[in-house]
């Protein structure tokens, strides 16, 4: 064989191993990547793992359903809404799933399951306490936030939530030149996580062409180190357009707007309140409602963040308005307006504005006098300005195809003025005596204690109503609220005995109202011969809980579960975790401190997600007849923390 042959022969020989090792090596990593699912994306905020989720799985949306059901504005509104809500990046069809932004170091598989490489988790197990120093961190922030500041902690900054608009929403073509919008979120003594969560809501969910800036206003904060913590984040985490001021001094809401508008230079403000989510495209609907005509002050619908579970449901159709008292109260849409799909995704006319959350022209804001700086700190200034908008040329309209979800507390955790006088009473006297006329006696009425107040000067308030040749409050009434004069003339004439007749929802007692039950069953304590039983009867309201024999006849023993979680004794008082103590009291439908978590019919424990902790013994306690069932930490090594369901049947 020639030198020459030798050498191609070599070659040739060569060339196919290297092909063949190339063969198998694709082979190899082809088929190792189709049968994983542990492939990881960074989440740059978080420094966390993400799971990768295959392209064929963002696809299975579970749409909400348009088959010509003829919605009604009621209770059962929410609920219908809720089974038909699509997730917004279609990771699943449930209606929150969550991600973790930071479980710490804790083992949080009791009760729940959570795993912290799962970004994908249900809220269930997200408020789990298992140390005395997250015990004392939730109570913390429900002390100084008047929400459960340790689930805000512990959610991504970018955590999924339900689409919870009309699916016809998604198919509305919007102009492609919109006004830009000046985003003013004011702030005080807010908590981080709540916050940084609402601006990237803001961030991720609107149109960037559209989003002018977003303006923070921190409005004299107390709490050490909050100002310099969020002007570092957003120096490193946010663009240019995100921008942080800070008050001079304390100047309440209603002041700190003013003072965020002045800075703004986009075509509309977006006021926010400093703890929402915005949903899926919530701004194109409103910007374009502006552009078609200025004077139009337009607000998304707002959704319900749980401030205990933090939990995000849809709102039904509703529109504001308010009392004698000029307290903001949500009225029903009225059922004939709302017969056919269309009807679902129309703007709604509404007589007042809840007030955290609206859009409105820049220029038309001050040229219709922006807010009345004489008034202090909250309250009064979103029924002011909804009279003010109506009477002096413009109209209130809430758009159902945008929508934002605000964190409803229970109270406000900060105070009224410096002078520790109730801000809202002088700041809705001040709206009676500029706008109301004659009809400013029906508040006095009402708050009788007022009338005496100081107020303060309100010349320039009123001589606003007078260049702006602004209606009268009879006008109002008459075109756009009759609802208030009529609901005044049926007090009237219930107080007289006349019987109305209306087609309002009738009231019912709530130990009258119908439950969708599931199961039935008793609570016995595993390994025991003991079940839990209420101590008193069972129609008695607050009775703690205690052990006794089991007995199945014994309806102290007998507890229902609703589809809505709720343990309910003798289908009568449901189990309640209120002030993380365990008792039985009047339902209240809200979930939270009566939403419990039972993962199995056997050797489970019982777990409320609002209070974070579970049901069972004292550790150092006996197994006595008698003794008090209470809440705990939840804890694996608990002796007495794990339950069986006896007679369990389904309903």
């Amino acid at each position: 064989m020639s030198q020459a042959s030798f050498r191609l022969r070599s070659f040739l020989i060569g060339m196919s191993v290297a092909s063949l090792t190339w063969g198998a090596s694709i082979y190899l990593y082809l088929s190792l990547n189709s049968h994983t699912d542990t492939t990881t994306l960074s989440d740059g905020d978080k420094g966390q793992s993400l799971p990768y989720i295959p392209l064929r799985d963002i696809s299975s949306r579970n749409h909400l359903v348009d088959d010509g059901t003829m919605y009604k504005n009621s209770p059962a509104l929410v609920a219908d809404l809720k089974s038909k809500v699509k997730v917004v990046n279609g990771f699943g069809s449930k209606l929150n799933s969550y991600s973790v932004r930071n479980v710490g170091k804790n083992d949080m598989s009791f009760g729940g399951g959570l795993d912290k490489g799962n970004s994908n988790l249900d809220m269930e197990s997200l408020g789990l306490i298992k140390t005395i120093e997250e015990k004392k961190e939730r109570e913390q922030g429900f002390k100084k936030h008047a929400f459960n500041a340790l689930i805000s902690s512990r959610l991504s900054y970018h955590r999924n939530v339900p689409d919870t608009r009309h699916d016809r929403c998604s198919s509305i073509e919007y102009p492609v030149k919109l006004p830009s919008a000046s985003v003013i979120i004011c702030f005080y003594n807010e908590e981080f996580h709540a916050l940084v969560r609402s601006i990237h809501s803001v961030l991720d969910r609107s149109n960037t062409q559209n989003l002018h800036e977003v303006i923070l206003v921190d409005d004299f904060s107390d709490i050490d180190g909050l100002n310099e913590q969020l002007q570092k984040y957003i120096e490193k985490r946010f663009p240019i357009k995100v921008r942080l001021y800070k008050t001079p001094r304390r100047e309440g809401l209603i002041r700190a707007r003013i003072f965020g508008a002045k800075r703004a230079t986009g075509d509309v403000l977006v006021f926010l309140d400093s703890h929402i989510e915005a949903n899926v495209n919530w701004l194109d609907p409103l910007l374009a409602r502006i552009k078609q005509n200025f004077t139009r002050v337009v607000m998304p619908l707002i959704d319900i963040i749980n401030a205990e579970t933090f939990e995000y449901t849809a709102s039904p159709l509703v529109k504001g308005g308010f009392n004698w008292g000029l307290h903001f109260k949500w009225d029903n849409v009225p059922e004939d307006s709302l017969l056919h799909g269309e009807d679902f995704v129309k703007p709604i006319q509404s007589p007042a504005m809840a007030g955290g959350l609206f859009a409105m022209d820049t220029k038309y804001f001050h040229d219709l006098g922006e807010y009345d700086s004489g008034m202090d700190v909250w309250g009064g200034e979103n029924i002011e300005l909804s009279i003010r908008v109506w009477t002096c040329g413009g109209s209130l309209e809430i758009v159902p195809c945008s929508r934002v979800g605000h964190i409803f507390r229970r109270r406000r955790p900060y105070g009224s003025s410096s002078a520790g006088e109730d801000s809202t009473v002088k700041n809705s006297v001040r709206v009676a005596e500029v706008w109301l006329d004659e009809y400013k006696e029906e508040f006095y009425k009402t708050k009788p204690t007022a009338r005496n107040l100081d107020y303060g000067d309100i010349s320039e308030r009123k001589s606003i109503r007078v260049k702006l040749h602004c209606k009268s409050f009879k006008w109002y009434l008459e075109k756009i609220y009759p609802q208030l004069i009529e609901e005044t003339s049926e007090a009237k004439s219930s107080n007289n005995g006349s019987k109305i007749s209306n087609n309002k929802v009738p009231y019912s007692p709530w130990n009258e109202r119908k439950r969708n039950y599931i199961s039935q069953f008793q609570i016995n304590l595993m390994g025991t011969k003991f079940c839990i039983q209420s101590e008193h009867s069972v129609t008695t309201k607050n009775s703690g809980l205690v052990l006794a024999p089991c007995q199945a006849w014994n309806k102290k023993q007998r507890w229902s579960e609703t589809d809505r979680h709720e343990l309910v004794l003798a289908e009568l008082l449901c189990l309640d975790a209120g002030n993380n103590k365990l008792r039985i009291s009047k339902c209240h439908e809200m979930m939270g401190s009566q939403e419990w978590k039972i993962s199995s019919k056997m050797e489970t424990p019982i777990y409320n997600m609002a209070a974070g902790l579970c049901i069972g013994l004292p550790e150092t306690g006996k197994v006595l007849e008698g003794v008090k069932v209470t809440l705990d930490i939840c804890s694996e090594k608990h002796p007495f923390m794990k339950f069986n369901l006896l007679g369990y049947r389904n309903i």
